[in-house]
């Protein structure tokens, strides 16, 4: 396969055409939108009264803590599109007393870019690549009326249109996606989504929530070793710091600890398979995907599912 990660699925080799796309290796993002945060913005709703008063209180200490270890990407939406992500993590809410329908992506904190607007950008790249696929995965949905979902999702169907593929039973493969001119998999984390076609329910996430690749590796096995959903699932190779780790490593950030931590998760990561066996790997996602070659090496796993085509 050529090294052209932009048009990665386009140019996988035609025996994994018919490979049902739940059993390919795809690259996701995690927290995808976080390289816009806006370091001024409120805290999101969920944030607790203590760390709000804090916050309040030791504003000029609170903030850059909160930017260096909730940013957990560098790299902007269409740079990762051309790198080969295919899956994103998009945390949607509404900001308090906002007066406007405007939805933001959050962690921790708001981002300067609206939902909108990167959705639009999404689209406009799709229709220059008619054969990659994307998963798109909102959730969280923070401070959004029944009102603002509905109007959302209306939305969503007037950007995307006929790209959006419709939930159904038929196994889908990039040959069948392809045939119907189905770009998108938009997954909706709301009860709201039940009663649209063109939206899916959320895809399940593999969060080890611990700040070492051991700890990462030992719960991503585990949870192999228990078995694989059927369809779409995430897998997290992403780190995750408590606030008791971030106050005894002032000088430490979220990229540098992934960045420690890299040739460990990348060891773990080129050992694996997709495939439909019970411990077989589908999405797997990460952290600042773009100083490490994470998407290469997503991607070549596809190459393991030859042999088995073959046979």
């Amino acid at each position: 396969m050529s090294q052209n990660y932009e048009e990665w699925m386009s140019r996988l080799p035609e025996e994994l055409w018919d490979v049902p796309i739940t059993n390919l290796s795809i690259p996701g993002s995690h927290d995808t939108m976080s390289y816009c945060l806006d370091i001024n913005s409120p805290l999101v709703r969920s944030e607790s009264d203590s760390f709000r008063l804090l916050d309040g209180l030791f504003y000029c200490f609170t903030r850059p803590a909160i930017f260096k270890w909730a940013t957990t990407q560098d790299k902007s939406i269409v740079e990762q599109l051309l790198m080969g992500i295919r899956f994103f993590d998009l945390r949607i809410a509404h900001k308090p007393s906002d007066s406007s329908n405007d939805l933001y992506f959050t962690h921790v904190i708001y981002t300067h870019l609206t939902v909108l607007e990167t959705l639009e950008t999404i689209a406009a790249w799709l229709q220059r690549h008619p054969q990659e696929i994307v998963i798109l995965a909102c959730s969280h949905f923070e401070g959004l009326s029944h009102k603002l979902h509905e109007s959302f999702i209306l939305s969503l169907k007037k950007l995307f249109g006929s790209k959006l593929c419709p939930r159904k039973e038929s196994v889908l493969t990039l040959r069948s996606l392809w045939a119907s001119g189905h770009q998108v998999l938009l997954s909706y984390d709301d009860q709201t989504a039940a009663r649209h076609e063109e939206l899916w329910p959320a895809v399940p996430y593999w969060w080890a929530n611990q700040a070492t690749a051991e700890g990462v590796i030992s719960y991503l096995d585990w949870q192999k070793d228990m078995g694989r959903p059927e369809g779409f699932f995430v897998s997290g190779l992403n780190l995750t710091a408590d606030r008791y780790h971030i106050a005894r490593h002032p000088k430490q950030s979220l990229r540098t600890l992934t960045l420690e931590n890299w040739e460990s998760l990348r060891t773990w990561l080129e050992k694996q398979t997709p495939g439909s066996q019970s411990n077989s790997l589908n999405i797997i996602a990460g952290d600042f995907v773009g100083p490490v070659p994470f998407c290469p090496l997503v991607i070549a796993l596809n190459q393991k599912l030859l042999h088995k085509t073959s046979n």
